[in-house]
């Protein structure tokens, strides 16, 4: 007997990237997993002899839970300041190298507690969960010290409980150059890979490497260091590439067989190619383009053409991207880059959940797969992409449970 089945929805399964849709389904769920998806008038017998609790929907739209998967949501202070500025004409490379930027955000994180990190996250994480999230990727990179960057992470891991959201860390040690490291850019690498990735892998805080491969980042050789230090603890790797200008990233980090390459403004032929070869998802952050005013958008078409999963994540964070929706990232994804709403809802869903190492777990509604799913009062699943601050969520539930309602 299933613990609950859940009747009078349509569901969009997202098999295979597309909305699947199933009118009239019904969903059971048993030891936090899903037993059983399809039409309501193929259920194996009346629904109270099949769950302990049936729970109707009324004719709500099931999608699986949303997944978020890039943001950097624990930090302290803001950049609001930076934001003027911006609209003032200054760029963004301009504040970071006259000290702004992420190094203010550093300063700012460095100085916090654990406590005060968890308290100003939790607000940010709110916001996500209220808009459907059950999985979340949190990225460290506001320490660039070993203690501070130990601190996000643990920070990260506490939110977990704290929201009934299923976390994913990633050590963003190699995001910025540290101060006290202006002159040995060097040294700052040995200490990303000698000391940063043993410490998080040892005390299982991150389950993946990042890096920021760009001109007022890291370069291609400084980021592969990093990289070969990350697998040989046995972590996974991800990469911000080729924002700004083509580094050349994307084909490194398809070289590692990353889970994703983000932003990717200014992908390359070859850099697409190589990504479509090593199953590298594409992870877009629209925010960051809306908020940087840039004028250059991901090469959607060619993409699409390749087949590369194109994910699609808020990228919450305080200098470039402060979105906490993922639902204002669905309609930008579909304004700004001309996604179809279908592919917008995939990459919060199944090519979010790949870009994460967890397709296999989450992010499509099958037998089998974690009972993580957002029930949504609308009457096509398009609107989660149209509509603009409007209260869509009924209810979201997490390993079978309902979470938020």
């Amino acid at each position: 007997m299933w613990d609950s089945l859940w009747i009078e929805a349509h569901l969009a399964t997202m098999k295979a990237g597309a909305y699947g849709a199933i009118r009239d389904g019904a969903l059971g769920v048993k030891d936090g997993r899903i037993a059983w998806v399809g039409a309501r008038a193929d259920l194996p017998g009346a629904p109270d002899t099949l769950s302990r609790e049936v729970m109707s929907c009324g004719h709500a739209w099931i999608t699986p839970g949303l997944v978020d998967c890039h943001t950097h949501v624990v930090f302290a202070g803001n950049r609001a300041g930076e934001f003027e500025r911006r609209l003032s004409g200054a760029t963004y490379e301009e504040i970071a190298r006259a000290g702004g930027g992420i190094a203010s955000t550093v300063q700012a994180t460095r100085a916090a507690s654990e406590e005060a990190l968890l308290e100003a996250a939790a607000g940010r994480v709110w916001a996500l969960v209220e808009n459907g999230v059950t999985t979340l990727e949190v990225k460290s990179g506001y320490g660039l010290d070993l203690d501070t960057e130990l601190k996000m992470l643990r920070t990260a891991r506490a939110l977990e409980a704290r929201f009934d959201v299923r976390i994913r860390t990633s050590l963003l040690g190699l995001h910025a150059l540290p101060p006290e490291f202006k002159n040995d850019r060097a040294g700052y690498v040995r200490l990303v890979c000698e000391e940063m990735i043993p410490a998080v892998a040892r005390e299982g805080l991150a389950d993946a490497v990042d890096g920021f491969c760009e001109g007022i980042g890291f370069t291609p050789a400084e980021t592969e260091l990093v990289f070969k230090a990350a697998r040989a603890h046995g972590l996974d790797v991800k990469l911000h590439a080729e924002q700004l200008s083509d580094q050349g990233g994307a084909e490194l980090a398809a070289r590692y067989k990353a889970l994703s390459a983000d932003h990717l403004e200014h992908v390359s032929d070859a850099g697409i190619a190589a990504m479509a070869r090593s199953g590298t998802v594409a992870v877009l952050l629209p925010g960051a383009f809306y908020c940087l005013r840039e004028t250059r958008a991901p090469p959607i078409d060619k993409l699409r053409a390749a087949c590369v999963p194109m994910a699609v994540a808020t990228d919450c964070n305080p200098g470039t991207s402060p979105v906490a929706s993922p639902l204002m990232a669905m309609n930008m994804a579909c304004t700004l880059f001309r996604l179809t709403p279908e592919e917008a809802l995939a990459g919060v869903t199944c090519h979010g959940a790949r870009a994460l190492g967890l397709g296999g777990e989450i992010g499509t509604l099958e037998v089998g797969k974690a009972a993580d799913f957002a029930l949504w009062r609308i009457d096509e699943p398009a609107e989660l992409a149209y509509w603009i601050g409007a209260d869509l969520m009924q209810e979201r539930v997490r390993g079978g449970r309902v979470a938020l309602a």
